[in-house]
């Protein structure tokens, strides 16, 4: 499998030479986190992509001084609503009814019960699940980037707070999750590079019920 080779060759970059990362690879990339499966196919969150260096160095201090995000490219803000309500659901059946050319109550018995599950819940137990759903298209996005040699380093150090007001992301109903620098890795640099990759032994990790 090409994937299986794509994700040995991938690391967590340390360091990286600031070559820009052509914007059909980025394009490719998101569109991998826009394909991915989520729960009952709501989709509850987006993608915010910052290529703007100024902008990023704004960032910087936010995420710790994580260099990959002003030595990378582009950097891609996984964000999940806040919250699930019945505006959004609707908004989500009413797109799939008209793609599909069915009748607009044509799973009102499906998103009626999704109502009543997710609307009746609190806050902060719905903005959880989504932020699980975003982290599937999260993990879409990293093996794309490594299909196209496009190096991405999975981050979730720093302070969400300060990057959802400098994003203006709350005013939207966002709460950013997870953040992924992308671009190409120094080798020469990085310390990592050479290192190898180490995973729990299949042995330990995977457990047959036959």
């Amino acid at each position: 499998m090409e994937l299986l080779n794509a994700l040995k060759w991938r690391y967590a970059t340390k360091k990286m030479n600031g070559k820009a990362v052509a914007e059909s690879d980025v394009t490719n990339i998101i569109e991998a986190a826009h394909l991915a499966p989520t729960s009952s196919g709501l989709q509850p969150f987006e993608i915010i992509v910052i290529s703007n260096k100024e902008l990023r160095e704004k960032i910087l201090p936010i995420a710790n001084n994580q260099q990959q995000i002003v030595d990378g490219s582009h950097l891609l803000v996984f964000a999940a609503w806040d919250n699930y309500t019945k505006e959004r659901i609707e908004n989500v059946f009413a797109r799939t009814a008209a793609e599909r050319g069915i009748p607009a109550n044509a799973m009102d018995d499906y998103k009626n019960m999704l109502l009543n599950i997710y609307v009746t819940r609190d806050a902060e137990t719905n903005y959880a699940h989504a932020a699980r759903q975003a982290y599937i298209g999260f993990g879409m996005a990293i093996a794309a980037a490594a299909e196209l040699k496009v190096d991405a380093t999975p981050m979730e150090g720093f302070n969400t707070v300060e990057l959802d007001k400098l994003l203006g992301l709350d005013k939207k109903g966002l709460k950013s999750v997870t953040i992924l620098p992308l671009g190409y890795r120094d080798a020469e640099n990085d310390w990592l590079v050479n290192m190898k990759k180490v995973r729990t032994p299949l042995d330990q990790f995977v457990t047959e019920l036959k």
